[in-house]
């Protein structure tokens, strides 16, 4: 006795279309699941066997044999219980095959017979959503976005196969309501002076460059990243797509309606390099860097991380994806993140002269935490002051963030209308066609870089901003002017009291 049943596996990011084969014929009763299954996937014997009689269902004592056959990789979690279920009463002629030919099942069983949750269920329900797909009632908001030709959503095995069988009808599920999500973030107005870093947001905002922000506790550097997905631009529909995917294979339910507003992640220092970049030994999921794509990841006092985890931000940084390699599977997840770092200037966070309590070689050891080629990759580096005893006690007055989003929102759309991205993303030989400057600020570039100030990195970054400098006072030309703010805006990371002065 044979059947086949479609489901999906999770593989990181993305779903893959699985097909569970299940045999039944003569032998010592048994259950064996072959085709690289983990853990969990093996421990399906149980709670299939627990859900069938707990269901009255029957099940057959005889030789049983689960192939979960697709692509050469091992598969993992609980999301093939129910297509397995499927496939053991399509063998003993509970259900006919012809009945279940159109239908994708995916969700876990509980040992009472109902009908649980997965992670993932988004990107696995997209990748068999040519069928009509059964989930669980729990992954149905979830698995909306994934747009199947046809949702089931079903909250036991019993339902399930009178639904099958025809005896009953498909539940009726409620829609879900889309949910507003434009009062998460907190307002830029609430920001006391710190007009310097706040141009320095706007900026980053709108050309999607990654910043550094560099100032002694209690600056507002926390408080200047945690506003900036309120001025970002709202992500578009395929953006918010692939960000609901990642975020669902994370085991983040999404809320069924897909949300605008660009995610910001913002991990704990001791996190370790597979939180970060993804992966895992046996069951690989995206790390924060897929989890922040289309958003802001925020590495708060950046000094606290450990130097091996932040120097694997350096590949994802230029490419926008991450690539996770193991001894028997090899993955690609979406990174394409805008990185904001906060940094104390030293490690006693008072740099001011006769105030720092550090030594020399205090200075030396914190500032080899950070590798230059990382450091180099930050498009601006901004210092930023305490605030003032006046802007302090009589705060307000400041920009709200939709005053700011409106003028990103235009600047960022000048780009897209010139070259068909954000200024951060122009290559190098694109730069003399839409980010061309004048003499005056080619020479300006040129004495930074005899000076050894810039590498080449740097004077193409130090470009890309100062175009986007030019985007926000709507001009067409990049001039020395714009060169100049650009480089102020890329200051020592130790010693900013030497830098230039904003004027």
């Amino acid at each position: 006795m044979y059947a086949a049943v479609k489901t999906a596996a999770l593989l990181g990011a993305q779903g893959h279309p699985l097909v569970v084969e299940v045999h039944v014929g003569v032998g010592i009763p048994g259950f064996t699941v072959v085709g690289l299954p983990d853990e969990s996937c093996r421990e399906s014997r149980d709670r299939v066997r627990a859900a069938l009689l707990s269901s009255e269902l029957p099940w057959p004592n005889r030789r049983i044999t689960v192939n979960l056959a697709g692509a050469g990789e091992r598969k993992g979690g609980a999301a093939a219980d129910l297509a397995i279920a499927i496939a053991l009463l399509v063998a003993q002629d509970v259900l006919c095959q012809e009945d279940i030919e159109q239908y994708a099942f995916i969700a876990e069983l509980g040992l009472d017979g109902t009908l649980r949750s997965v992670a993932g269920a988004a990107p696995m329900v997209s990748a068999v959503a040519r069928h009509d797909v059964v989930v669980s009632l729990g992954n149905h908001a979830e698995a909306l976005i994934a747009s199947p030709r046809q949702l089931r959503a079903v909250d036991t095995l019993v339902d399930l196969v009178s639904c099958l069988q025809g005896q009953n009808a498909w539940p009726l599920v409620a829609q879900v309501k889309k949910q507003d999500d434009a009062c998460v973030v907190a307002d830029l107005a609430d920001v006391s002076g710190q007009a310097w870093a706040r141009h320095a947001l706007e900026v980053c905002a709108t050309g999607m460059h990654h910043l550094l922000l560099v100032g002694p506790p209690g600056a507002g550097k926390s408080m200047l990243a945690r506003r900036l997905p309120g001025i970002l631009p709202a992500l578009t529909h395929e953006d918010a797509l692939a960000s609901a995917m990642v975020h669902s294979a994370a085991g983040i339910e999404p809320s069924g309606a897909l949300r605008t507003t660009p995610p910001f992640r913002s991990p704990h220092h001791s996190a370790s390099m597979v939180a970060m970049v993804g992966g895992g030994s046996s069951y690989m999921r995206p790390g924060e860097v897929s989890l922040a794509s289309g958003g802001v990841l925020f590495l708060d006092e950046m000094g606290e991380f450990a130097p091996s985890v932040l120097d694997a931000l350096r590949q994802p940084l230029e490419e926008g994806i991450i690539r996770i390699s193991r001894a028997r599977q090899s993955l690609t997840m979406p990174a394409r993140f805008l990185l904001v770092a906060a940094s104390n200037p030293c490690p006693c966070g008072d740099i001011r002269p006769g105030m720092c309590r550090c030594t020399e070689s205090d200075h030396r050891r914190y500032q080899r935490r950070f590798s230059g080629p990382l450091i180099d990759r930050f498009d601006l580096c901004v210092h930023v002051d305490r605030p003032s005893a006046d802007a302090l006690v009589h705060a307000g007055g400041g920009e709200s963030s939709a005053v700011v989003a409106a003028r990103v929102v235009t600047a960022r759309q000048y780009a897209i209308d010139r070259q068909g991205c954000p200024n951060a993303l122009l290559l190098h030989d694109q730069l003399d066609v839409f980010a061309a400057v004048t003499d005056r600020a080619r020479a300006m570039l040129h004495a930074e870089l005899e000076k050894g100030v810039l590498t080449g990195r740097g004077y193409h970054r130090i470009r890309r901003v100062a175009r986007t400098i030019a985007d926000l006072a709507n001009e067409k030309n990049v001039d020395q002017d714009h060169v100049g703010v650009a480089l102020n805006m890329r200051s020592a990371l130790i010693r900013p009291h030497e830098a230039m002065s904003y004027r």
